[in-house]
């Protein structure tokens, strides 16, 4: 069986290096990161738990609810999360919240029921006035854009600075009258609204309005939702000639939107989503997009579930990790 010496051995860092990266620290350089991780898989290491679990009354097992495990956002990120935990020893049980705030309540309250050492929770449905279910008797790590501010463990994407950077990219390849496409916008923090804000601070840095008639509010943050948006605009001669969408999947809705009217991406219109879904890379044209950083954002909200396992006591650390900008066909790369 492999140890961690060896591992360390084959990356060529030391032991410690290898500690930090089974541990989600964000010091590390990602090409350092990939080596360890590509070393681990190669040489078979997992975290022998077997013994430990025996000893403290523990299955081994952790909990991922998500709202919906058939988007591919989601879809990418439980498999990132998967890998991350079997490097840590654990296995993971997957269910599906359906962005209910009852099921997001009921999966917190029942993960002692299901056996769980600890749950990671993707929010939707529960707000800031939840905070008080977040106060259990298990360790529980939140993921994603709502803010709770209690005594849990947060991990979420830049989103805003992304937003930002995303949005910066269309008015840098000449768009004037940029579209945002996003859901409902509420007075509580979530995807939308963090992103709507990020793209609100790219146009006022670029001297350019923020044009109400260009917000595309769609029911849900879905394929056929932003198609109808997108096509409701194009129909009454609504000009635009770029678009920020809060999602990949958004994103895929305002191609086909954009294609049905025979308006040329990127010819005529420049799109930019967010996420870098696998998916994303074969469409046509290939979609430009934010690449949040999956398998670090995994990597850390296993690392923190795990080490309250180990250790117990509340969690309080905010993580958010870095972006990138991958540009394609959609907006002239």
């Amino acid at each position: 069986m492999a140890t961690i010496q060896d591992v360390a051995k084959a990356a060529g860092v030391s032991a410690m290096t290898v500690s930090n990266v089974m541990n989600g620290h964000p010091n590390v350089r990602p090409a350092t990161r990939e080596r360890v991780l590509e070393a681990m898989d190669r040489l078979g290491y997992r975290v022998n738990v077997a013994a430990r679990n025996l000893r403290k009354g523990r299955t081994g097992t952790i909990g991922l609810a998500v709202p919906e495990i058939n988007r591919p956002y989601y879809g990418r990120l439980a498999a990132a999360i998967i890998a991350a935990a079997g490097r840590h020893g654990l296995r993971v049980s997957i269910e599906q919240t359906g962005a209910s705030r009852e099921s997001e309540l009921a999966a917190l309250s029942q993960s002692r029921n299901r056996l769980y050492d600890g749950l990671i929770l993707s929010t939707v449905g529960m707000g800031p006035a939840d905070v008080g279910a977040l106060d259990v008797d298990h360790p529980v790590v939140i993921l994603g854009e709502r803010i709770f501010g209690g005594p849990v463990d947060h991990v979420a994407m830049p989103n805003e600075a992304a937003a930002e950077a995303a949005t910066r990219h269309l008015v840098e390849r000449g768009c004037r009258r940029i579209a945002v496409v996003c859901g409902r916008l509420g007075g509580e923090a979530d995807v939308s609204s963090l992103r709507y804000a990020g793209y609100l601070r790219a146009l006022a840095a670029a001297g350019l309005p923020a044009d109400p008639e260009l917000v595309v509010t769609a029911a849900s943050l879905t394929m056929q939702e932003a198609a109808r948006g997108v096509r409701e605009r194009t129909a009454r001669g609504l000009g635009f000639d770029g678009v920020f969408c809060v999602t990949d999947t958004v994103a895929m809705g305002v191609l086909r939107a954009l294609a049905d009217a025979g308006i040329r991406v990127p010819e005529q219109v420049k799109v930019v989503g967010f996420d870098n879904v696998d998916e994303s890379a074969y469409l046509v044209p290939s979609l430009t997009t934010v690449d949040p950083d999956h398998d670090l954002m995994a990597e850390r909200a296993v690392a923190l579930l795990a080490a309250r396992i180990d250790r117990g006591g509340p969690g309080r650390e905010e993580f958010a990790g870095p972006f990138r900008l991958v540009v394609r066909e959609s907006t002239g790369g």
